[in-house]
């Protein structure tokens, strides 16, 4: 009797948490926002330097066998013609989600460190805000860069267009900060990702291990350096950006970069860290870190 006695107990006890499992999941359930449908560039809009904005220069950005594609097969040169695809919605907390991988060779007349070298920027000026010559975003980059066959190339980077951050409460002046990632050589698929915290603390991770760190998101006073400042990278509107210099970056577009060298993406998506907190309200998620109760939904389902 005592072994079936404790055989039915732990049934019950199993039942409960199954039972309060079950109760929870609305709240804890994550839901994903595919950016990428599989089909199509619905959702995005595209800005190449020099050229209006969604004009697909060549046909650079592209879906083909559910992937999204950065392509240069329709250029002779590459020209200068830095570009990036930009989801039309902005975020403030927030983690993206990403599986990239690089292939063929670089198109001819790219930069030289543009060798299997991509990237994915947060914290984004929209694309409409751009100007027509504008090489790069005000943004920070998620420098993607693939393994040479020799030698460490980190990947998961950061880089710093128009933006400067802090580390371990100093402000960091480089434009490019390393990560801890492994090297990845070859055309295999990478998963990446960033928890970006507003305008407090950001990760990178790769394949699920956090590689960087970094807080404080601000707009910088210098686009790059003294010789690769706001007119030569493209801004009309430079004295705009300046008078925001020091300035917290809170939110902001995702937008996948065209640097030359060809990329593939596949399974791009977001969850949201910003909604209704309220534990009563219908759409109440137990998972978001920053409340916005004008989203709160009540009553019946």
């Amino acid at each position: 009797m005592n072994g079936l006695s404790s055989f039915i107990t732990g049934l019950v006890l199993v039942c409960v948490l199954v039972t309060t499992s079950l109760a929870q999941k609305p709240a804890d359930r994550r839901d994903w926002i595919q950016l990428f449908n599989g089909k199509d560039l619905t959702g995005w809009d595209i800005k190449i330097t020099g050229q209006p904005l969604n004009d697909n220069y060549k046909n650079t950005f592209r879906v083909e066998d559910g992937i999204l594609r950065i392509a240069y097969d329709q250029y002779q040169t590459f020209d200068g013609k830095y570009g990036h695809l930009y989801y039309n919605k902005p975020f403030s907390h927030y983690i993206v989600r990403f599986t990239y991988r690089f292939v063929g060779n670089q198109t001819p007349g790219g930069a030289a460190w543009n060798v299997r070298n991509s990237g994915v920027m947060v914290h984004s000026q929209s694309a409409k805000s751009l100007s027509m010559k504008q090489d790069f975003p005000v943004s920070l980059e998620i420098q993607l860069l693939g393994g040479l066959n020799k030698g460490e190339r980190h990947t998961a980077n950061l880089c710093t267009p128009g933006t400067q951050v802090y580390m371990n409460g100093k402000l960091n002046p480089a434009h490019c900060i390393d990560s801890r990632s492994k090297t990845y050589d070859g055309d295999q698929w990478v998963t990446a990702e960033a928890i970006v915290l507003g305008d407090s603390v950001i990760h990178h991770l790769v394949e699920g291990d956090t590689v960087l760190t970094y807080q404080r998101p601000e707009v910088s006073s210098y686009f790059v350096s003294n010789d690769y400042n706001w007119q030569a990278a493209g801004v009309d509107n430079a004295n705009e950006w300046i008078s925001r210099a020091n300035k917290p970056l809170v939110e902001g577009y995702i937008a996948l970069q065209a640097e030359s060298h060809p990329i593939d993406f596949r399974n791009v998506e977001v969850l949201n860290l910003k909604g209704c907190m309220d534990p009563k309200a219908l759409n109440y998620k137990s998972y978001y870190v920053k409340a916005d109760n004008t989203q709160c939904r009540y009553g019946t389902k």
